[in-house]
């Protein structure tokens, strides 16, 4: 067994290159349209790998986004409690530092298909209506449409 202290350390550089490769692959997954267990579990441990990742290295609104990512996985494996805690997180972590734009947009959103799967039909119309809202705050008008877009898979 080795020695945890005599491993070289990872830099902050690598180690930001490793969040982003492990975001950018759990987005792969996600967009996979028959996956396997195997996949399932690796879309989990990846999000969480990535958010971790940023944690160490990143600001709020890399964490803000890993937390999306997260909630989103959980979303599409139908597992509401750990898509709502993850959603909320995103939205308190926004909230927190001040993050608009974006980011606060996609919380709302988040929340709102977190609700949809725990079967919480006001809780989805609500977080809806003010991903709706913070939408309009984008300044990118293709981050819109991708919103838009997505918001639309939740009406």
């Amino acid at each position: 067994m080795t020695d945890a202290t005599s491993e070289p350390p990872v830099d902050a550089e690598a180690r930001r290159r490793l969040a982003i490769e492990i975001f950018n692959h759990v987005w792969t997954l996600l967009d996979a349209a028959d996956r396997t267990a195997e996949q399932d579990d690796e879309m989990i441990h990846g999000a969480h790998a990535s958010r971790f990742l940023w944690g160490q290295v990143g600001d709020a609104a890399n964490r803000t986004r890993g937390e999306w990512q997260c909630s989103r996985v959980y979303a599409v494996l139908g597992r509401a409690e750990p898509a709502l805690y993850h959603a909320r997180r995103c939205l308190e972590i926004c909230e927190q530092n001040g993050i608009g734009d974006w980011d606060l947009a996609v919380a709302y959103e988040a929340l709102a298909r977190a609700c949809r799967v725990a079967g919480d039909e006001a809780g989805l119309a609500r977080n809806l209506d003010a991903a709706r809202a913070a939408m309009q705050t984008i300044q990118d008008p293709e981050d819109r449409e991708v919103l838009a877009a997505d918001l639309a898979t939740l009406s």
